[in-house]
């Protein structure tokens, strides 16, 4: 029984002795460039690298990552998705460093990965890696951009490209206020996993109105901005409508015309024809007074 118990002791011993750590926080990567997952283990007495043996893996799926022991590198289960892209730091080893080194990250990369060293014992540790990629610059069109009226319905157009993790999206007008609740979003993903960002934003036309656009990455914490101000020179009277109205005004000045001529000539006629009464009249009072000046004859 007492032996049992001293073997116990002494494990439990052996297991304190190996402590391995790991960043505690996620470690954010940037798409296509390297990182480092950090990894570093405690003796408390010097040991011969031959003893030692490194395993990478990730955590969720088991696959290997990366392995080291016997002083080198053993690569013959490593994950496909891994080939020439991971590496340890030789000259770092017999200072208790076991980090990795990640080639060229990509959006699959992302996860956790758990880091395995044994001397003699074994102790392991997991970190969260976390895949970040900066979006363009958004911009922001405006559709229809001519031929608008006041009262026009308008849609917002804001995007942005090649970015990782999906955005976040806020419409502002140029008071601040918030108009996300009038958007639509839509973020696709490309053959590498960054996505492409397209909000649409639907507003009643108002002239001198200014509409802005917020991207922010979560990871990152770089924000994007663009907006449009729609003042009066957008506005303005389509090409149809101006065509009619010239048009109804030509029209209306013609009719003017005519009724106006029509009028001097019933006018004119009208005045001929009271001269010719008025001469008529005067004829016949000219005879009337003739007959009546004339003598009788018994």
């Amino acid at each position: 029984m007492l032996s049992l118990l001293l073997a116990a002791m002494l494990a439990v011993q052996a297991l304190a002795v190996m402590e391995v750590h790991v960043p505690e926080l996620p470690v954010v990567a940037l798409h296509g460039r390297d990182v480092t997952l950090n990894c570093s283990f405690s003796r408390s007495g010097p040991f011969d690298l031959s003893d030692l043996s490194v395993f990478w893996q990730l955590t969720d799926t088991k696959r290997s990552v990366h392995g080291y022991w016997e002083g080198r590198d053993q690569l013959a289960d490593q994950a496909e998705s891994f080939a020439n892209r991971t590496g340890l730091f030789p000259d770092r080893l017999g200072a208790g460093d076991a980090s990795l080194l990640l080639r060229r990250v990509e959006v699959p990369d992302e996860g956790s990965y758990t880091c395995f060293v044994r001397v003699q014992n074994y102790s392991s540790a997991a970190l969260l890696l976390q895949v970040a990629a900066p979006y363009t610059k958004p911009v922001v069109t405006l559709e229809p951009d001519s031929n608008l009226r006041p009262g026009d319905e308008v849609a917002l157009t804001c995007v942005a490209y090649g970015g990782y993790p999906a955005a976040s999206v806020l419409w502002q007008d140029g008071s601040g206020r918030n108009l996300t609740d009038n958007v639509t979003i839509s973020q696709v993903a490309n053959e590498e996993g960054l996505f492409s960002m397209h909000s649409v934003l639907t507003v009643v036309l108002e002239p001198n109105s200014t509409y802005s656009c917020r991207l922010t990455n979560p990871l990152l914490g770089e924000e994007g901005l663009a907006s449009v101000t729609i003042t009066g020179q957008n506005i303005v009277f389509p090409p149809v409508a101006l065509w009619v109205t010239v048009g109804l005004a030509v029209c209306l000045l013609g009719l003017l015309i005519a009724l106006a001529a029509v009028c001097r000539r019933k006018i004119k006629e009208s005045c001929e024809e009271a001269r010719r009464e008025a001469e008529e009249a005067k004829e016949l009072e000219e005879e009337e007074s003739k007959t009546a000046m004339t003598p009788l004859k018994s």
